[in-house]
């Protein structure tokens, strides 16, 4: 019960700091875990459960380092700047198409997995028709937002990544399932920008084509020395390739990264001055998300060595009605929702997510499919005061804070509950646990 009581101490002390901003994640995940051992007893094998905890995590740190450094590489090169375009062109005027392209094109654009570069490549591309037309920003906010936390669960997504770090998981097995509730998420978002795009509609009418496009030309690609247009067919191969053996299964998903960079490294910029500035270009947005997972390794490993997890599950076990406990997968679903929102996705992924894993296996529900769960309440999940990009996104639209929590509420929960359905349906995760 003492083990307990001090791993519900560490979880919270975790998350206090956290939110109260006095520690970095990254620093909280190898200080407060350490501490803490230190003080249930542990020192003498606290160094061989920090090593395991690292070597656990360690290819999925390495498939986010090649993850990001591949598809920011992509984006270098102007793979994306035509599709932009096109699609700038092809709503130009119509309300209700400019409602279902800002889905669309937050939803290739979020591909590198960095949410505050995706909200400044799409308000830039996107705000100049919104003013234009003087249409309601908070409905571009809204389905930008909710966009991205569909796609943040791609497997070098930041909730998909520490959900797998957390449970020493496969990213590429915890993620392949969840690809049809993401489907149906983007679905949804089609249909409520449809829904949004005829109340313009009515309110506006309908702009002519042949307003002058003086806004379009819009390039994705932030470094123009950096674009190869010459080389788009083959890039546009490389990455149809890449998630095809992402899907297939054909090598692990660190292996395929880190062959995809190295490839596309040689074709596009064959010299090696050119390599290490594309290199340098995104060290910062590497640096920040790599650390972080094998900080958590050292989380991770002291949660598990010191026993802590195992009592900590027991204590909530014997608090969950025996009769909701084969019902772990869509409760945790339910629980991501608010707690997301109200701590941040390091506090509950290291700090919670072990353990309703641990509570679940008790009741048959495999910890893989209380990952997949925990998942679902990333849409609500960004409108969080905790999550920095929001605020970007916001002052960068011009609206304010609140307003935009108000009404991107309700689509975000619709959105989790549409995936988290599919999900079940899918059998991503279970309602029930078999008997």
């Amino acid at each position: 019960m003492n083990l307990a009581l001090l791993g519900f101490l560490m979880v919270a002390t975790f998350m206090t700091l956290i939110m109260t901003k006095r520690m970095t994640p990254l620093v909280a995940l190898i200080v407060i875990p350490t501490a803490f051992a230190l003080i249930a007893g542990f020192s003498a094998g606290l160094g061989g459960m920090m090593i395991d905890g690292i070597k656990n995590l360690a290819p999925t740190g390495v498939m986010l380092l090649f993850a990001i450094l591949f598809f920011s590489t992509m984006t270098d090169t102007g793979l994306f700047d035509p599709l932009v375009n096109r699609l700038l062109r092809v709503v130009h005027g119509d309300p209700l198409l400019i409602l279902v392209g800002t889905v669309v094109l937050c939803a290739l654009v979020s591909l590198d997995g960095d949410g505050s570069t995706t909200y400044i490549i799409t308000i830039a591309a996107l705000l100049p028709l919104y003013k234009r037309f003087e249409m309601n920003r908070l409905y571009l906010c809204a389905l930008l937002m909710t966009t991205s936390g569909v796609m943040n669960l791609t497997p070098w997504g930041g909730p998909t990544a520490r959900a797998a770090s957390a449970l020493k998981l496969d990213p590429a097995e915890l993620f392949l399932p969840l690809i049809p509730g993401m489907i149906a998420g983007l679905a949804t978002l089609i249909v409520m920008a449809i829904f949004f795009g005829r109340r313009e509609r009515q309110r506006l009418g309908q702009v002519a084509q042949s307003t002058p496009a003086d806004f379009t030309g819009m390039a994705v690609s932030q470094f123009p020395e950096a674009r190869r247009p010459h080389l788009r067919w083959f890039n546009g191969m490389l990455v149809i390739v890449l998630l095809a053996g992402l899907v297939t299964g054909l090598l692990p998903l660190s292996v395929l990264m880190m062959l995809a960079f190295a490839i596309a490294l040689i074709v596009n910029y064959p010299g090696i001055a050119e390599q290490k500035e594309r290199i340098s270009a995104h060290a910062g947005n590497v640096l920040s998300v790599v650390s972080l997972i094998f900080a958590a390794g050292i989380f991770t490993g002291i949660l598990s060595g010191t026993g802590m997890v195992d009592a900590m599950s027991r204590a909530v076990v014997g608090i969950i009605p025996p009769a909701m406990g084969p019902y772990m997968a869509p409760i945790t679903a339910a629980l991501s929702l608010p707690f997301t929102f109200f701590i941040s996705n390091d506090a509950f992924y290291f700090g919670m997510l072990p353990i309703l894993a641990e509570a679940g296996s008790h009741y048959g529900v495999a910890p893989i499919a209380i990952a997949r769960a925990s998942l679902m309440g990333q849409p609500v999940h960004l409108l969080s005061p905790l999550v920095p990009s929001t605020y970007l996104l916001v002052s960068l639209a011009g609206i304010d804070l609140a307003d935009h929590q108000r009404f991107a509420l309700l689509p975000a929960a619709l959105v989790c509950l549409v995936m988290t359905i599919v999900g079940m349906v899918v059998l991503a995760f279970p309602f029930v646990a078999a008997l």
